[in-house]
């Protein structure tokens, strides 16, 4: 899926219109399912690496997970294998 159709897809799921849209490599923040198209990593592992503990890349808004994009591209740079 190109990047474009996955910003149609978010826009209608949470009922955005085309002035509203941000493109996902400007995000400061990417919800779960923006960060599985983003980094292309299954849901599973992304909340799994969530809970590692002393993380700098999740944020927490009650039961949300935010992922800080920078900060966990600089992780993934940084790592083989996750």
């Amino acid at each position: 899926m190109k990047q474009t159709e996955v910003v149609l897809v978010l826009q209608e799921k949470h009922n955005m219109d085309s002035a509203t849209k941000v493109p996902l490599s400007e995000k400061f923040n990417l919800t779960v399912s923006e960060a599985i198209i983003y980094f292309n990593i299954g849901r599973d592992k992304l909340y799994e690496l969530a809970k590692e503990n002393g993380n700098d890349y999740t944020l927490h808004n009650g039961k949300t997970i935010l992922f800080k994009r920078k900060q966990l591209e600089k992780y993934l740079e940084k790592r083989s294998y996750i």
